[in-house]
This record gives C-alpha cells, structure tokens and sequence, in this order.
C-alpha cells in the first residue's frame, strides 16, 4: 500500500447526485471505468 501511495494520487469532487447517475450509466455501456475516462480526460488535457 505504501508504494501505491507513493505513485498515485487521489482527486475527489462533490457532484450532482442524477448526474453522476446518468454518467455512470453511460460509462457501463461503453464498458469503461470512471478511472480510465478521467485518465483519457486528463491526458487530454495535458496533450499526452
């Protein structure tokens, strides 16, 4: 646990409860977790 710690960080945010709802939704039909959209997302953003 210690070295997970060390290369990973966490980022936590309140959102609307409905729409968290239909997000996940939407990710369980593509077959994606809310961890790999947020990486692709972030990626994207930082141009990688």
């Amino acid at each position: 646990m210690k070295a997970r710690r060390s290369s990973k960080k966490t980022f936590s945010v309140a959102v609307d409860k409905e729409k968290m709802l239909r997000f996940e939704e939407k990710l369980n039909s593509q077959n994606r977790t809310k961890s790999e959209w947020l990486n692709k997302k972030i990626d994207e953003e930082i141009g990688e």
